[in-house]
């Protein structure tokens, strides 16, 4: 449907104006919520994602596509009843205990949204039960742990045992990322997975996360 065709193309751009309004004559034109993320704001964002895991684009795009597709997520949320969007699924992310960085975890974060994640952000300098009660009580498949320094990385071993302490490894998977990270230190501490950068680590997420 061209009006969808359109909605992508903006988000693509960064038109947040012209994603809602778009947006809205869909929704008039008696197009369903559902339909107009699935096959709108959702393909747009993939697109997004994969331009700037290409280094086709950089972080300025990226952010003004966000902010695009919030315009159009933001008048598609009444929409659905009581308000819950369709979801792939929960993925706690934050920064490990000691470490204040939060640019590339804030990345994850959007990127992640854009592909139609439930994302909840416990922010930086974050205890490891943080990561574990939180991924608990909101029943979320997969906990991100981010770190920018090589002193605080051993908090990230620290929820991966806290995990299988609790028996919860089946339940919940754990993903590292940063740039004094590698497998190998993934592999190491017995994380799940690790993300070499934001868009990897999305595309980490959707194999570790079953949809909901």
């Amino acid at each position: 449907m061209e009006i969808l065709q359109q909605i992508s193309e903006s988000l693509q751009r960064g038109e947040n104006e012209r994603v809602a309004e778009l947006t809205q004559q869909a929704i008039d034109a008696g197009l369903s919520p559902t339909q107009i993320l699935d096959e709108g704001l959702l393909p747009g964002m993939e697109v997004v994602g994969r331009r700037f895991g290409a280094h086709e684009i950089f972080l300025p795009e990226m952010l003004l596509a966000a902010r695009a597709m919030n315009a159009g997520v933001d008048l598609l949320k009444p929409l659905f009843i009581a308000g819950e969007m369709p979801s792939r699924g929960k993925v706690v992310i934050g920064t490990v205990k000691g470490d204040l960085h939060d640019i590339g975890k804030n990345l994850v974060g959007i990127m992640l949204k854009g592909a139609g994640y439930e994302v909840i952000d416990v922010g930086s300098d974050v205890a490891a039960d943080v990561f574990v009660d939180t991924a608990e009580s909101e029943g979320a498949s997969v906990v991100g742990l981010s770190a920018l320094l090589t002193t605080t990385m051993t908090g990230m071993k620290d929820v991966v045992e806290l995990v299988k302490s609790r028996g919860l490894q089946d339940k919940v998977k754990v993903i590292v990322g940063g740039a004094p990270l590698s497998k190998d230190f993934a592999d190491e501490i017995g994380a799940d997975a690790y993300g070499y950068d934001a868009g990897n680590a999305v595309e980490i997420v959707k194999g570790l996360a079953p949809e909901s």
